[in-house]
């Protein structure tokens, strides 16, 4: 454990940042499931771009790995 105020403050940051990535990851990935299976409605393929997007601009994934699941999305309609 660290000992320094700031090594604390960053330990508390990280952990509280590593708990908002997991549920932003598990919502993404649970939005594209949906929208990557055969019976997707356009809202759902909606919903599923626009995470992505968000996910990409917050550095959540990569801008490549975005671009490929919304390709993947728009070939299958």
């Amino acid at each position: 454990m660290p000992r320094i105020a700031s090594a604390k403050k960053n330990l508390r940051k990280t952990r509280a940042a590593t708990v908002r990535n997991r549920a932003q990851r598990a919502t993404l990935r649970t939005a594209l499931k949906k929208a990557k299976s055969g019976s997707a409605t356009p809202a759902e393929k909606k919903t599923a771009v626009q995470l992505v997007d968000r996910a990409a601009r917050k550095g959540l994934v990569h801008k490549n790995a975005a671009a490929r699941h919304k390709s993947q999305i728009a070939k299958k309609a």
